[in-house]
């Protein structure tokens, strides 16, 4: 078992001043083996407090960095090929069709993205594409307002892959799950 959190478009300082304390408070050090950063940082303190959540992180540059990061990763965790990018890259922003493409290109089971701020979870014949929103909730200039603050906790076992989605809706932290299992399809 390999616990992995996803995180993004946390646009700190710039649209928003920290994560919510209470993800704050789930984000402790040491429970988590390896951290996925799919851009929009910006701030370089902020990556350095990401790395405290766990010693393996992996981020990819969004278009509103402040440090050198690669535009795509893939990386092999517990047996799943997992590729990363900010999501500016495709377009059109989101769309299902160009994500496939990409996630085909890239030859991985998982694709991560963001750019749009939103949690969204699709499943495309035997790969899944996740992007965890933007865990500060900073609005999207392509959006409209602020989004709902969320992040992603992967649980990858052998070929299954838990998705635990962590939102934060009228104060409260509200977690939903979501199963998968590597090579079967939709």
């Amino acid at each position: 078992m390999v616990l992995v959190l996803c995180i993004g478009d946390l646009h700190i300082p710039h649209r928003a001043a920290d994560l919510p304390p209470k993800f704050k408070e789930l984000l402790k050090p040491g429970k988590i083996h390896t951290t996925i950063c799919v851009g929009n940082v910006c701030s370089k303190v902020f990556l350095d407090y990401l790395r405290t959540i766990s010693g393996d992180l992996h981020v990819v540059a969004g278009d509103f960095d402040e440090f050198p990061a690669p535009d795509q990763l893939i990386l092999d965790l517990a047996g799943f090929k997992v590729g990363v990018v900010h999501g500016h890259q495709i377009v059109p922003w989101a769309d299902p069709d160009a994500t496939s493409l990409l996630q085909r290109q890239m030859g991985v089971d998982i694709l991560l993205t963001g750019n749009t701020h939103r949690f969204e979870a699709r499943k495309a014949g035997t790969c899944v594409t996740l992007n965890p929103g933007s865990a500060t909730g900073a609005y999207a200039v392509a959006g409209e307002g602020a989004a709902t603050p969320s992040f992603v906790l992967m649980d990858l076992d052998g070929s299954k892959v838990t998705v635990y989605v962590y939102q934060l809706v009228d104060g409260e932290v509200r977690v939903e799950k979501i199963d998968y299992t590597k090579g079967a399809a939709a």
